[in-house]
């Protein structure tokens, strides 16, 4: 107990009287240790910027993704003219719940047109076949207002909700918005 007495130090705070003790020296070197990654960190990447910052790594990154996406979306719309609206019953399902989330704002849960032209008549304004369908989609109407949904949908929703769209051709909802455009000839429906 003489030993800790020895070791008290001169002042008091509330009735508290502290220990003059030594760090372990473990702990000390590794204070100095991070002093040192500090200066060497902020040399590297703040003072002779040889390394990029946060900012720097996220526009890199960011531009990887885009170059990724684009040439996905180059091969997509390379097999556009071979493509055909799906049977499958999963991604008719994925389709129909895109259409709800992303498209029925604007045409309706059944199709019927409300800011959106009527989807379920022949009077179609941007094309009457699949392949226009899946273009429309991807590349929007913004004279219409209508997006641009390739840089938010992957391929293979687009082609999910061109396909679920495409089951809607020939439905008669209740209260349909009125044709916009000329009769088109359309391509006979794979699901009648």
């Amino acid at each position: 107990m003489s030993e800790s007495n020895d070791l008290l130090l001169d002042h008091e705070a509330d009735g508290i009287k502290e220990l003059d003790n030594d760090l372990p020296r473990w702990w000390v070197w590794l204070f100095f240790l991070t002093i040192a990654f500090a200066v060497v960190y902020l040399g590297y990447y703040h003072v002779f910027r040889l390394g990029p910052l946060q900012a720097g790594e996220f526009q890199i990154e960011w531009k990887r993704g885009e170059a990724i996406k684009a040439g996905a979306l180059a091969k997509f719309e390379a097999t556009l003219g071979r493509l055909e609206p799906s049977k499958d019953p999963v991604l008719l399902t994925q389709g129909q719940a895109t259409f709800l989330r992303m498209c029925a704002p604007c045409h309706r849960a059944d199709g019927g047109g409300l800011v959106g032209p009527n989807l379920t008549d022949d009077y179609w304004i941007h094309g009457s076949n699949f392949v226009d369908n899946v273009r429309t989609i991807m590349n929007g109407v913004p004279e219409k207002g209508m997006l641009t949904w390739k840089g938010v949908l992957k391929p293979n929703e687009i082609l999910a909700v061109a396909s679920f769209i495409y089951t809607l051709r020939g439905t008669h909802p209740p209260n349909p918005k009125p044709p916009e455009n000329q009769q088109q000839p359309v391509k006979p429906n794979i699901y009648e």
